[in-house]
């Protein structure tokens, strides 16, 4: 089931070393470490994960 989600990582990263979310999941989004996959997978509702980026966007300018 995991390997079937659209995993993708932050076109600000450049690189694998992130984190990688899967926002086509039924239960909801789902992030984990790119480097540590088999480690497991955080899910959070669509409303927190957009909280979280919108918070990140406004962060980001200071």
């Amino acid at each position: 089931m995991l390997e079937s989600l659209n995993w993708r990582t932050s076109s600000y990263t450049g690189t694998e070393t992130c984190v990688e979310v899967a926002d086509d999941a039924p239960e909801g989004v789902m992030v984990r470490d790119t480097k540590c996959r088999h480690r497991g997978t955080m899910t959070v509702t669509p409303s927190a994960w957009s909280s979280f980026v919108e918070h990140s966007k406004v962060a980001d300018r200071f």
